[in-house]
C-alpha cells in the first residue's frame, strides 16, 4: 500500500503503522472499499501526507472510520450542524462537527484539493456556523427563565457578536483561538417575572456562549475563546451597549486597538444591530484625512514584538519573525489604516482581497501584490501544516531532521532543503517590503542643520538663549529675527500646545525643526513662517496631520513651496487641513487634468463613498472641489498651467460638479416621487444653462455660479410615483434641491454661491423655466443686457437632447436682426452704468475689471459686436468665450486681424494679474502706471466701435 506516495524512508513506518490501526478499526469491507479508492495516485498521496503529517488527523479517522471513506468519495462533506435539544447535545454536536471539519481541511490542504482560501474559509464559517447556533440557543433559554431583554421604548434587545482578527477576515487556521467582542445595543429590562438588567442578562448569555465553545469535554473543544481585546480587556465587562463602546473607542481607544477593529466583522446576532454597531465604530477604525499616524503606532507594535521575539527566542516563528505573516498583515493594514478613511474600498478585511486592490490604487509597486500573496499564502500553508500535527495553535519552525521532514512531506516538497529554502526567499521578500513601507523617514535636511533648529525650538522660550536665538534666526535670513523669534515663542507658549498630550507635542517638536530648516531656504523665510504657523495651530489638536509631513518629507518642501507662493493657498490649509494629502504625490498634484478626467475621478470619488447618505455625498463633493482647486492653483504658481487653462480647469470642475450634483438631486426626487410625465432614465428634460463667467469658460477662484434651469416637459403631466406632483412642482423642486446641495454650509463649507437671476423676469420669474416660455420672453421682453448676457449662454448639465434644443435656440436668438443704433445705446448705458458702481480705481489705482479701457469693455464690445453682425455672420456667435469669439469676428472678416490680437492680449494681460492678485488675496486694482497701452488700444477700439 501506498507505493505511489513518495513517502520518505524516514516516514514510511509511521505511515504503515497508522495505515494498520485504522484498517483494525475499519473493518475488511471499509478496508476493501479504501484499497479500490486508493488506486487513484493522488488521493493515494494525499492520505499518506495526512496520515504522517497529522497525529489529529489519524486519531479523528479511527475514531470514525467511515470519516476516512467519506473523505476520499467527496469533494467536499458539507457544513451541516445535527440536531439538538439540550446544553449537552449541543456541546456535543459543535464538537462533533468541528472534529469533522478540521479532519476534512487538513486532508484537503494536504491533498491540494482546496487551496489556503477554501481552507481559511471553510473554518470561518464553521465558527461562525458554532457561535451562531449556541447563541441562538442560550438565548432562548435565557428568554424561557427571564424574559425577554427591552429597551427604554419597549423594543426587544439582542447581541451582537464581533469576529476579530482572523475570524473577522475570514482568515480563521486550524486550531486558531477566536477573539470575539460583545455588544447589545441599549441598557433595560426583561419583561419576565424575573426581571433582570439588560447588562445582566447578556453578561449571562456571553458566559453560556463562551462555555459552549471553550470548554474541553470528552469530545475535545470546539474554539478557544479570546475576549481580551474587548474595552478595558480581562478588567472590562463582558459585555457592552452600544453607547459604552462608542463612548470607551472615542475617549480611550488606542492605536493597537484600531489596527484590530480594521478586521471586526459581525459573525452573529441581529443584522439590523450589526450594521449600527459598525457604523458607530467606523470613526474610529478610520479617518476622514489620510492618517499616517498609523505607520508611528504599527512601527511601536512592530518594535514590541520584536523585542519579545529576540526575548523568549521566536526567530524561527513564522507568524512573529521578520518575514512572517504578522509583517505581511502589518503592510496591508498600514495602508488600510491611513487611506481607508478616505477609500472606504480599502477596508476589506480579507489580505488576499487587499492586496490586488493596494496594487490598483498605487500604493505598492507593479508586480508587489502578487508577489506578497504568494508568499503570505506559503507562510500559511505551513502555517496550517504545524498546527494540523497535534490540533495545537504553534508557529513555531520545527530543528529536529525528522519534523522537519514531516512537514516537509505533508506540503509536497520532495525534501526539508527545498521548503526551507523556499521559506527563506519568502521571509525575505517580506521583510524587504516591510521595511519599505514602515521604515522611518530619510531625514529632511542634514542632521546638523535639524540639530541646530531643534536646540534653538526647544530653548525658544526661555530668556538666557533670547540673542543666541535671534543671531541664528538673523543668519538664516528670517528678518526681522525679532518677529520671527515672537511667533516662535507665541506659538510654543500657547495654551493649546502647553496642553497637549505628550505624543501631540512630540510630533510637534519633531516638526518645527523641520519647517525652520527648509523655511530658510527659502527667498523670504519669514513670510513663510507667517504663512504656514497658522496651519500649525490648526492641526494641533489632530496632530496626524504633522506625522503626515513628518513622515513624508517631500510633503513639507511643498507645503513651503505653495504657501511662499500664495498666502490663498496657506489660508485654505490652515481652512481645511485634509487638503495636505493631495501633497503626497507631487507628479498628481501638479499634472493638469482634462474635462472628462475631472468628471471620471468624481464619479469614482462618489461611487468610492459607498453610501447613499447625501450629507456625506455633499461632503465628498466639497472635499473635490478643494483638493482640485488647490490643484490647479498649485499648478498655476509652479507655471505648469496658463492663465486660459486655469480659467478651463476652473471651469470644467465646475461643470463636473454640477453635472454629478444634478445627477444626485435627480436620483433623490425620482426616488420620492417617481419620473415625471415624458421623462425618462435616458432623459430628465431639464438642463442647466450656464451665464457669466461660467457661460465664457472665464472662470475664477471664488467665483459665483450664474446659472438658469429649463425643461421641456409638459407643465401639467404628473409623475408616476405613489406620491404624484405635476411636472412643474417637480422640476422646481429639483432646482431648489440643486442649489441645497451647491450652497449649504457644511462642516467643510459651501461648494459654490449660486445665483439665478438672470432667468425671465429675474428673481420675480419662476425658478424654472419652459423652452416655450423662455423663448418668449427672450423675443418679446428681454432687455439689451439680457441679450448680451445670452452671448455667453451654454448647457453644462442634464438632458443632452435639451441642451443641443437650447444651442439651437440661442444661435437662432442671437442672430436676429436689431436695430444697430438702439443696441449702440443701450450698451453704452448699461456700461456707464455699470462702471457708476463698481469701477474701484481712483487717479492712483486702476481697476482691472471696472475701470476705463479694462476687462469689462473688451467684453462689452465684443458681445456688441456679437449682437450686431451675427444676423450676417452666425459663426462668430458659435463660441462664448470672448476669445474665441474675437477669433471668429477676425475669421469673419469682421475686426482686422492685428486689432483683435490687440484685444486679446490686453483680455489676457488683464486677468492673467488678476489670477495672481486673487492668489495673493488682493484686490484687482493695480497701479494707474500698469497697462496703459492695453487700456489706450482698447478705448481706441471702444470709440470706433461704440464712439
Amino acid at each position: 500500500m501506498f507505493e505511489c506516495a513518495n513517502c520518505p524512508e524516514s516516514l514510511k513506518p509511521q505511515l504503515q503503522a497508522h495505515w494498520r490501526d485504522w484498517c483494525e478499526q475499519a473493518g475488511k469491507a471499509r478496508v476493501s472499499q479504501a484499497e479500490d479508492l486508493l488506486r487513484d495516485q493522488a488521493l493515494q498521496r494525499g492520505l499518506a501526507r495526512s496520515l504522517t503529517g497529522s497525529e489529529f488527523f489519524f486519531r479523528q479517522c479511527c475514531r470514525q472510520p467511515q470519516l476516512l471513506l467519506r473523505l476520499l468519495q467527496s469533494a467536499d462533506l458539507g457544513l451541516a450542524l445535527p440536531d439538538f435539544d439540550s446544553d449537552a447535545s449541543l456541546d456535543c454536536a459543535l464538537r462533533r462537527l468541528r472534529n469533522r471539519v478540521t479532519t476534512e481541511v487538513i486532508f484537503r490542504d494536504f491533498a491540494t484539493q482546496w487551496d489556503i482560501s477554501r481552507a481559511c474559509l471553510r473554518l470561518s464559517a464553521l465558527a461562525e456556523l458554532c457561535i451562531d447556533a449556541a447563541l441562538q440557543w442560550h438565548h432562548r433559554q435565557l428568554v424561557q427563565r427571564y424574559g425577554e431583554p427591552r429597551d427604554s421604548r419597549g423594543q426587544v434587545q439582542s447581541m451582537v457578536v464581533l469576529g476579530m482578527g482572523k475570524l473577522g477576515a475570514r482568515e480563521l487556521n486550524l486550531s486558531s483561538d477566536i477573539d470575539l467582542i460583545f455588544a447589545y445595543p441599549e441598557p433595560g429590562h426583561t419583561d419576565g417575572e424575573r426581571c433582570v438588567e439588560n447588562q445582566t442578562f447578556f453578561q449571562r448569555l456571553g458566559q453560556r456562549l463562551i462555555k459552549s465553545l471553550n470548554t474541553i469535554t470528552a469530545d475535545g473543544f470546539v474554539f478557544r475563546v479570546d475576549m481580551r481585546l474587548r474595552p478595558y480587556g480581562d478588567s472590562g465587562p463582558l459585555v457592552s451597549h452600544f453607547s459604552a463602546l462608542e463612548d470607551y473607542y472615542q475617549t480611550q481607544g488606542r492605536e493597537w486597538e484600531r489596527y484590530a477593529m480594521v478586521k471586526a466583522r459581525p459573525v452573529a446576532g441581529d443584522k439590523r444591530f450589526a450594521t449600527e454597531l459598525m457604523a458607530l465604530l467606523r470613526p474610529f477604525t478610520y479617518r476622514r484625512y489620510i492618517d499616517f499616524s498609523a505607520i508611528e503606532a504599527l512601527r511601536e507594535m512592530k518594535a514590541l514584538i520584536q523585542r519579545q521575539v529576540r526575548a523568549r527566542g521566536l526567530s524561527d516563528n513564522i507568524k512573529l519573525g521578520r518575514g512572517g505573516i504578522r509583517e505581511v498583515e502589518f503592510i496591508a493594514q498600514a495602508f488600510q489604516l491611513i487611506r481607508g478613511g478616505r477609500n472606504p474600498a480599502l477596508r476589506e478585511r480579507n489580505l488576499l482581497k487587499l492586496l490586488p486592490l493596494l496594487e490598483t490604487e498605487g500604493h505598492v509597486e507593479a508586480g508587489v501584490a502578487g508577489e506578497l500573496a504568494d508568499c503570505y499564502r506559503l507562510l500559511r500553508r505551513v502555517e496550517h501544516a504545524l498546527q494540523a500535527q497535534r490540533d495545537q495553535q504553534t508557529q513555531a519552525l520545527p530543528q529536529d531532521d525528522r519534523e522537519r521532514a514531516r512537514l516537509a512531506y505533508a506540503l509536497g516538497r520532495d525534501n526539508p532543503a527545498q521548503l526551507f529554502g523556499e521559506l527563506a526567499a519568502v521571509r525575505n521578500v517580506v521583510e524587504r517590503e516591510f521595511d519599505t513601507v514602515i521604515a522611518p523617514p530619510a531625514d529632511i535636511a542634514e542632521p546638523r542643520v535639524a540639530e541646530e533648529w531643534q536646540t534653538l525650538w526647544g530653548s525658544v522660550s526661555e530668556d538666557g538663549s533670547e540673542e543666541i536665538n535671534l543671531q541664528a534666526l538673523n543668519n538664516a535670513g528670517f528678518t526681522p529675527a525679532r518677529e520671527a523669534l515672537d511667533l516662535l515663542r507665541d506659538l510654543n507658549v500657547a495654551p493649546m500646545v502647553v496642553a497637549l498630550p505628550a505624543s501631540s507635542r512630540a510630533r510637534l517638536d519633531q516638526f518645527m525643526p523641520l519647517l525652520l530648516a527648509v523655511a530658510g531656504l527659502q527667498q523670504q523665510p519669514l513670510l513663510v513662517l507667517n504663512r504656514v504657523l497658522p496651519l500649525v495651530r490648526s492641526v494641533l489638536r489632530r496632530s496626524a496631520y504633522l506625522v503626515l509631513v513628518n513622515e513624508n518629507p517631500p510633503v513639507l518642501s511643498q507645503l513651503v513651496r505653495l504657501c511662499s507662493a500664495s498666502p490663498r493657498i496657506a489660508e485654505q490649509l490652515a481652512r481645511h487641513p485634509i487638503l495636505l494629502d493631495e501633497l503626497l504625490d507631487s507628479r498628481r498634484l501638479l499634472a493638469p487634468a482634462a474635462a472628462a478626467d475631472l468628471s471620471d475621478e468624481l464619479r469614482r470619488e462618489l461611487l468610492r463613498t459607498g453610501s447613499t447618505d447625501l450629507e456625506w455625498q455633499m461632503e465628498v463633493l466639497r472635499y473635490f472641489k478643494q483638493s482640485q482647486s488647490l490643484r490647479i492653483a498649485a499648478q498655476e504658481v509652479s507655471g505648469t498651467l496658463p492663465l486660459m487653462k486655469v480659467s478651463d480647469a476652473l471651469t470644467w470642475l465646475a461643470e463636473a460638479i454640477l453635472q454629478h450634483a444634478l445627477h444626485l438631486a435627480w436620483m433623490q426626487m425620482v426616488e420620492k416621487y417617481g419620473l415625471p410625465a415624458g421623462a425618462s432614465e435616458g432623459d430628465m428634460r431639464f438642463a442647466i444653462i450656464a451665464y457669466g463667467k461660467l457661460g465664457g469658460l472665464e472662470l475664477s477662484y471664488g467665483s459665483d455660479l450664474d446659472i438658469v434651469f429649463v425643461h421641456d416637459a409638459d407643465p401639467q403631466g404628473v409623475t408616476d410615483g405613489s406620491t404624484g406632483i405635476d411636472n412643474l412642482r417637480f422640476y422646481t423642486r429639483l432646482a431648489q434641491r440643486l442649489i441645497h446641495i451647491l450652497q449649504t454650509r457644511t462642516l467643510s463649507g459651501p461648494l459654490y454661491a449660486v445665483d439665478t437671476r438672470l432667468r425671465p423676469s429675474g428673481n420675480s420669474g419662476l425658478l424654472v423655466t419652459t423652452m416655450t416660455a423662455f423663448e418668449k420672453y427672450q423675443r418679446e421682453s428681454a432687455w439689451t443686457w439680457e441679450h448680451q448676457a445670452l452671448v455667453r449662454a451654454r448647457p453644462v448639465a442634464g438632458s443632452t437632447r435639451l441642451s443641443n434644443d437650447f444651442q439651437r435656440l440661442r444661435l437662432k436668438l442671437l442672430c436676429e436682426a436689431r436695430n444697430e443704433q438702439k443696441l449702440r445705446k443701450d450698451v453704452i448705458a448699461m456700461r456707464d452704468k455699470m462702471r457708476a458702481h463698481l469701477d474701484q480705481g481712483n487717479d492712483k489705482g486702476f481697476d482691472l475689471k471696472h475701470g476705463v479701457g479694462g476687462i469689462v469693455d473688451i467684453e462689452f464690445l465684443v458681445q456688441y459686436a456679437a449682437l450686431a453682425w451675427a444676423p450676417t455672420a452666425p459663426s462668430i456667435v458659435r463660441y462664448t468665450d470672448t476669445i474665441r469669439i474675437l477669433e471668429s469676428l477676425v475669421d469673419a472678416g469682421l475686426m482686422p486681424a492685428k486689432q483683435a490680437g490687440y484685444l486679446i492680449d490686453a483680455y489676457k494681460a488683464y486677468r492673467s494679474e488678476g489670477h495672481r492678485l486673487a492668489l495673493q488675496q488682493l484686490p484687482g486694482i493695480v497701479r494707474d502706471d500698469r497697462f496703459t497701452a492695453e487700456r489706450k488700444t482698447v478705448q481706441a477700439s471702444w470709440q470706433q466701435l461704440l464712439g
